[in-house]
């Protein structure tokens, strides 16, 4: 499994934009759809503990939460040295 993993469904703008920021940073991560295989969403709450809205982002082990809360990492300036700090 990826590193950084984004859950997200088709036409979330949410999910849009976390891969934005993510892509803006030049990094690479691993996008799970929940919309089709059933089961996805189920194990991605369990991962969230119980979060089941859209996007959940996970950088190592850490749970970072949806876009808000990233955005608000790359806002104090901690989304950087977590991204630079991740088993390349």
């Amino acid at each position: 499994m990826a590193d950084i993993v984004v859950y997200s469904s088709m036409f979330c703008p949410y999910c849009s934009m976390a891969k934005r920021l993510l892509e803006g940073k030049g990094v690479e991560y691993e996008e799970v759809s929940v919309d089709w295989k059933s089961g996805t969403r189920k194990k991605m709450a369990e991962r969230a503990h119980g979060r089941t809205t859209v996007p959940q982002i996970f950088i190592g082990d850490r749970h970072i939460g949806g876009f808000d809360d990233l955005y608000a990492l790359d806002r104090k300036g901690e989304l950087d040295p977590l991204l630079a700090t991740r088993a390349g």
